[in-house]
């Protein structure tokens, strides 16, 4: 599996505005260039979270974008999805090798593993929450299960 920069921005998006939130509305630009991700791909995301409703944008001279919800109650998997459309993508059922093979009528012995990596992926990320990521990375590999690196 790999994370696309849909979703790696989509993320960097979401916690940079829960690490603002009392900064009120932030703009794309703003976001952008603190972040270094390129412009167009935040307004572009921005537009994706906001249509989930995981942010709100005001316009005007004082206008951004700011969480619609507190960060405790936004997934990762939500924001990734928002940002991606999927958080994996079956690839034999978005882009089928060969249709006779690939389709849900066919017995295919591969696609319940693709499957169950993906429910399990799903419930990872379900298993994430925004505010969990304003916290150090010590604390964050403690809080999904890894182990703490030491220095």
């Amino acid at each position: 599996m790999r994370i696309t920069t849909w979703a790696e921005y989509g993320v960097i998006c979401a916690l940079h505005l829960a690490r603002r939130v009392e900064d009120g509305p932030v703009t794309g630009r703003d976001i952008a260039a603190r972040e270094r991700l390129p412009g167009d791909y935040v307004e572009q995301i921005l537009l994706r979270l906001r249509r989930a409703g995981i942010v709100q944008s005001t316009r005007g001279a004082k206008g951004g974008y700011a969480l619609a919800r507190a960060a405790g109650t936004i997934t990762v998997r939500e924001i990734i999805t928002a940002a991606e459309l999927v958080t994996f993508d079956l690839h034999c059922e978005t882009h089928p090798l060969d249709s006779e093979r690939c389709a849900q009528s066919c017995d295919c012995s591969i696609r319940p593993v693709w499957m169950m990596l993906q429910r399990r992926i799903d419930e990872v990320l379900e298993g994430v929450l925004l505010s969990d990521l304003l916290h150090a990375e010590p604390q964050v590999r403690e809080r999904v299960g890894l182990p703490v690196l030491q220095a």
